[in-house]
């Protein structure tokens, strides 16, 4: 795998990252944080999808990697979403 491959796996992961905490309505941290969301998100969106013999929808492939658009921001709300009622701030 290229450097200019794992740039472009790092931007998409990026923009799937901060969909999936805009969709949730967490958002605490920057770039790095939602590329971190995008690839669990990435992870746990396909193993979602696999337990429900769901089929892979709109996938990116770069060099020879496969990265699941759909399941990314899917999994990236339900993981940040998770987060933040781990870490809900007590009221004012």
């Amino acid at each position: 795998m290229s450097f200019l491959e794992i740039l472009v796996l790092l931007l998409i992961a990026g923009i799937c990252g901060g969909l999936a905490q805009a969709l949730c309505g967490y958002s605490r941290g920057g770039c790095l944080i939602s590329i971190v969301i995008g690839f669990i998100g990435a992870f746990l969106g396909t193993w979602l999808a696999r337990l429900a013999e769901l089929p892979e929808m709109f996938a990116i492939t770069i060099g020879d990697t496969t990265f699941p658009i759909l399941w990314s921001i899917i999994g990236g709300a339900l993981f940040a979403a998770i987060i933040g009622f781990i870490t809900q701030r007590p009221a004012k």
